[in-house]
């Protein structure tokens, strides 16, 4: 018995989506099979990338031959069986993402009358097939490979989509292994985020800091403000959670010795999902002691400008206009740029009342609980941080911001905290780290307060992270950088396009 949310088990060796076209390649297996060949053999004797073959024989001229012989695979992507010459295009992926294609060439006088009517009979688009033969130019100058012999070495069961034809978002996303068959972009995007990450790493590495790995399943969920995913270990019979931040740990990683640390990997926060939003995403956050805000400020510019390179441009154009990044990285302090905004001086000390007649004369939805520093923060959120285009480090928060960070040196109304906003959009936050235990306690027992009065996204107490800091922290600065909205800034496309495999709701829901 089944309920409504509970397929029924599929026990048949054919898909449950099968479509006619589907049952016809799944006879042409069959065919292989009882022929006594393979449809999907460990192995094939590939001699050469079709990278490889256009590289070493790209001079060519038109009607060429080589008497090389060579052994290449690819996917079929372009098929065209006439008579006794038979044409495909294999295609494999590039170093950097961009499709490789190379033609192949099947003759009746090469091959023989089996051969080519068995490839005529069972080779499909999107099928991995072997061609052994001899690299030459076709008459009309077309690099190939002239097939003595073929194999299949991989038979597809479902059609390939039409390569010009455009996959609906959707599709993209939810099947990626399609979007990745069909579009130089998608596997673009998987080498160009490769790249990033790998520069951010070296330019850590030679700043002197070391990459450690932080827990993701965490007994006390802590490190930003931000409702966590919830998890049961059996062998404590104990509530856990997946990791929010990675922030509290690599503190206690300072605290120890290690000075310059960073962590840069997923991170889950049950929230919405959006065009800039998703459940898990990628972070870094690294930490260096005797370091502050601004000093932290160097670092995230230097990764930035160092990404920008690896990319190939320092201007990023948006529809919202050009993004300068080799321009001011300018500093706009929270209070002032709000009050230039709205007309009104508003400071630490501007009550909630007030701060919601602002919100309702500009029309920014408020929550009726939220405290004067949150509005402030909110407001600045909705009516300010769109409209800084370049680079700016937002900075002079109120403490309930960043329950983490140090008072300011120079006014204890505030805190030493900024927000890097490009493109309208947060891309990272860092703090002169707080690191006085007392204080830390008190942010946290309100925290912890909140949280018992319903606030899912309040921290908890943790007191082993404060019992690290009752051993002492040196002064110190950390960064938080998203990774995704990092890669979504320099390629323009959307999160779900950045992720190679984004969490979705489940089809049929």
């Amino acid at each position: 018995m089944t309920s409504a949310n509970t397929p029924a088990l599929n026990t048949s060796a054919e898909p449950a989506d099968a479509s006619e076209q589907m049952r016809i390649r799944m006879e042409k297996r069959a065919k292989l099979i009882e022929r006594g060949s393979e449809a999907y053999p460990v192995g094939v004797e590939r001699t050469h990338s079709l990278a490889e073959i256009r590289e070493k024989y790209a001079h060519l001229e038109a009607d060429d031959t080589t008497g090389d012989v060579v052994g290449v695979t690819g996917r079929v992507v372009f098929i065209r069986n006439t008579g006794k010459l038979c044409f495909a295009t294999l295609q494999e992926g590039g170093v950097d993402g961009k499709a490789v294609r190379l033609q192949a060439m099947l003759s009746l006088a090469n091959v023989g009358e089996e051969a080519l009517a068995e490839w005529k009979a069972l080779v499909d688009l999107g099928d991995h097939v072997f061609i052994k033969g001899e690299v030459i130019s076709s008459r009309r100058g077309e690099l190939s490979v002239m097939a003595e012999s073929w194999s299949m070495a991989s038979k597809a069961l479902r059609p390939l989509p039409v390569l010009h034809a455009e996959l609906n978002e959707e599709t993209r996303v939810r099947q990626r292994y399609v979007d990745l068959m069909v579009r130089d972009e998608a596997r673009e995007m998987v080498y160009t985020r490769a790249a990033i990450t790998r520069s951010i790493r070296d330019t850590l590495d030679r700043r002197g800091y070391v990459e450690v790995e932080t827990p993701m399943l965490q007994l006390v969920h802590g490190g930003a403000t931000a409702r966590p995913f919830e998890t049961h270990m059996n062998a404590f019979d104990q509530k856990m959670t997946l990791r929010i931040a990675t922030e509290l740990f690599l503190k206690r990683a300072v605290v120890g010795g290690i000075d310059r640390v960073y962590d840069m990997g997923r991170v889950f926060r049950n929230e919405g999902v959006d065009s800039t939003h998703s459940p898990e995403f990628t972070t870094l956050e690294c930490y260096e002691a005797w370091a502050d805000q601004f000093v932290m400020a160097e670092r995230m510019k230097e990764i930035i400008l160092n990404v920008a390179d690896v990319v190939g441009t320092r201007t990023i154009q948006t529809e919202a206009g050009e993004i300068n990044l080799d321009g001011e990285w300018s500093w706009l302090a929270v209070y002032p740029g709000l009050s230039e905004a709205v007309g009104v001086e508003i400071t630490p000390d501007t009550t909630a009342e007030e701060l919601r007649d602002i919100a309702a004369k500009h029309e920014v939805k408020v929550d009726p609980k939220w405290d004067a520093e949150k509005l402030a923060v909110e407001l600045f959120g909705e009516i300010v941080e769109p409209t800084l285009l370049n680079p700016t480090f937002v900075y002079d928060y109120p403490p309930s911001a960043q329950p983490l960070a140090r008072p300011h040196r120079e006014d204890g109304r505030l805190i030493e905290a900024w927000d890097l906003i490009i493109g309208g959009m947060e891309r990272g936050t860092a703090f002169s780290e707080l690191i006085d235990p007392v204080i830390q306690r008190e942010r946290l027992v309100e925290q912890s307060r909140r949280s018992a009065a319903g606030d899912d996204e309040a921290m908890h107490l943790d007191e082993d992270f404060l019992r690290a800091l009752e051993y002492g922290a040196p002064p110190m600065g950390g960064i938080g950088l998203g990774i995704d909205r990092l890669v979504m800034m320099f390629t323009g496309v959307g999160i779900r396009e950045t992720i190679l495999f984004p969490l979705l709701k489940p089809e049929g829901h």
